[in-house]
């Protein structure tokens, strides 16, 4: 297993959840799309045709709504039924952020690279960002070409760096220079300034 492939391993394998799938809470969904137009409680009720202490209780989970008010809340709501039973789409905004202070990633240190991976806590990621000690001096410090799934987004941000890859002629990388390319293709970075050049990369996990 490459060094990427690796990387990408232990991420995956934060993100596995045994936790089963939750059932719909029509309450919490109700409250949800009041919320969602700004409306208090007193205006969706009216909106809806409905009690507010109905519409209360409905949010709360104290009663199950007869057929004739889901047809007024969804009416009221401007949504069809169905949709009141709809979970939120994937791609509904979650307001999910994850900082990591610098030196706070997590560290997996190898022979070529000194990885560390920023946002190391947040579950379910499409990226996997790192920033990277490269150490290596030589192609020939590495057993073969590094190659994995997905996209690779490079960025340098100190020292000299060089990206060979398997298709394209070796290219020297300094301080702000970048590179985006496809993983899978083989790929291997030196530094060439006398100190460890640091980058920062990220890798799609889709």
């Amino acid at each position: 297993m490459s060094e990427g492939e690796h990387l990408i391993r232990i991420a995956r394998d934060g993100q596995k959840t045994d936790q089963p799938v939750a059932q719909l809470d029509l309450g919490a969904r109700v409250r949800e799309l009041r919320r969602a137009r700004g409306w208090t409680l007193e205006q969706a009720a009216t909106h809806a045709g409905l009690a507010r202490s109905t519409l209360s209780k409905i949010e709360n989970g104290q009663m199950s709504p007869t057929y004739d008010a889901l047809k007024k809340l969804a009416g009221g709501l401007a949504i069809s039924v169905p949709q009141l039973f709809t979970p939120p789409s994937r791609h509904q905004v979650m307001g999910r952020m994850a900082v990591t202070k610098s030196g706070e990633g997590q560290a997996h240190p190898t022979t070529t690279y000194e990885h560390e991976l920023l946002a190391p806590g947040l579950v379910q990621k499409t990226m996997l960002p790192y920033r990277a000690t490269i150490r290596a001096r030589s192609f020939d410090d590495f057993d073969g070409w590094v190659r994995h799934d997905g996209e690779e987004f490079l960025y340098v941000l100190t020292g000299v760096a060089r990206l060979y890859t398997e298709f394209y002629e070796a290219v020297d990388l300094r301080r702000g220079d970048s590179a985006y390319y496809d993983a899978s293709m083989g790929h291997n970075v030196v530094s060439l300034s006398d100190e460890d050049a640091t980058v920062l990369w990220v890798t799609s996990l889709t």
